[in-house]
């Protein structure tokens, strides 16, 4: 059977550095997916809309904001999805 003993030149595990890893794991897979949703709304508004440079400036837009949100961790996924709705309504105004 296999030996479940803690061997000594193994250290343990260390929590504190999983659970920060983790924390951030989970904050750039929330700004990253409000990121793509804005990017593809902005897609959607040159697909759909033939309107290529609002498009262009809602791509840029979340670009910003995903870098913002990326840096700041208290504002998170709030700085990209300001594209996302500004995309949104394009697709509906225009």
């Amino acid at each position: 059977m296999a030996d479940h003993a803690q061997h000594a030149d193994i250290p343990a595990m260390d929590y504190e550095e999983h659970e920060r890893t983790y924390t951030g794991f989970v904050h750039f897979a929330e700004v990253g997916g409000i990121a793509c949703l804005a990017i593809v709304a902005a897609l959607a508004v040159g697909g759909t809309k033939h309107a290529w440079a609002t498009a262009l400036i809602g791509t840029i837009l979340a670009v910003i904001g995903t870098g913002v949100g990326i840096a700041a961790p208290s504002i998170s996924w709030r700085a990209p999805v300001v594209a996302l709705v500004l995309m949104l309504l394009a697709l509906l105004l225009l």
